[in-house]
């Protein structure tokens, strides 16, 4: 398909941001919203985007997106989710930081507590904790998965299991309509699997933007988490199992 100058566009604001929105396109190129949604349908015909209520979002697949791209999508959300997560961990407490860059966010915000202990497989957030002084590091060994820094596989999980921690902040790569938290990488899913059995409490960081994605992978459910960090409302029916499970959600924003 040979892309117009403005659908090129949309695609490129559609991988920067995760999702696009069909009135905020049609102000921004100054077209009718028919216009942007005829755009949007071709995107999505071409397997480019999904369509979702009110605009697109970049298609999910068998594998994740880059970490680059990962990195700069939804950053002034994710940093709300992170400040609000960071501050319900007290100082003195010990915690594991898994992959991905929600928790790397969460790592920036704990750079003033005092006396926590951290345990993580992922090297970004140990290289950013480097910078308080006051937090022991330990890192869990494994298989480097150079494209994030991650250390997946059997060795980081049997590592992980040797720890329990007062707190565990995992991130996921999609969020289901049943509640289930989803990752591509049988790997990594191993070791998150491990830091969820040897956690006192588990907190999941994720933007709203996870809730249209997909993955092959099953991590565990909402019903396993104690506390949920989202920057936007769950759907009702998301919403009531949270309730019923008893795992509180916080909208950060």
């Amino acid at each position: 398909m040979a892309l117009s100058f403005r659908q090129s566009e949309i695609l490129d604001l559609a991988r920067s941001e995760g999702r696009v929105v069909v009135e905020a396109l049609a102000e921004r190129f100054n077209v009718t919203v028919q216009t942007i949604r005829r755009d949007l349908s071709e995107l999505a015909d071409a397997g480019m985007l999904d369509r979702v209520h009110g605009g697109a979002v970049i298609r999910s697949g068998m594998s994740n997106i880059g970490y680059e791209q990962r990195r700069r999508l939804n950053e002034d959300a994710k940093a709300a989710i992170a400040r609000a997560c960071a501050q319900a961990i007290p100082n003195n407490s010990s915690l594991f930081l898994n992959l991905g860059t929600s928790t790397e966010a969460v790592a920036r915000e704990l750079l003033n507590h005092r006396n926590i202990t951290v345990v993580t497989n992922n090297m970004n957030v140990a290289n950013i904790l480097v910078g308080n002084e006051s937090c022991e590091i330990m890192v869990a060994g494994g298989l480097l998965r150079r494209s994030d820094g991650g250390l997946v596989g059997d060795l980081a999980a049997q590592i992980i299991e040797q720890f329990k921690v007062d707190y565990a902040i995992i991130g996921t790569s999609a969020l289901d309509e049943d509640g289930d938290l989803l990752d591509f990488d049988l790997q990594e899913v191993r070791v998150s699997k491990a830091i969820i059995r040897q956690s006192r409490r588990c907190f999941l960081v994720t933007d709203a933007s996870k809730l249209s994605r997909s993955a092959p992978a099953r991590i565990a459910s909402l019903r396993e988490i104690d506390m949920l960090f989202i920057d936007q409302p769950l759907p009702q029916a998301l919403a009531s199992k949270c309730a019923e499970w008893d795992t509180k959600v916080v909208v950060a924003g």
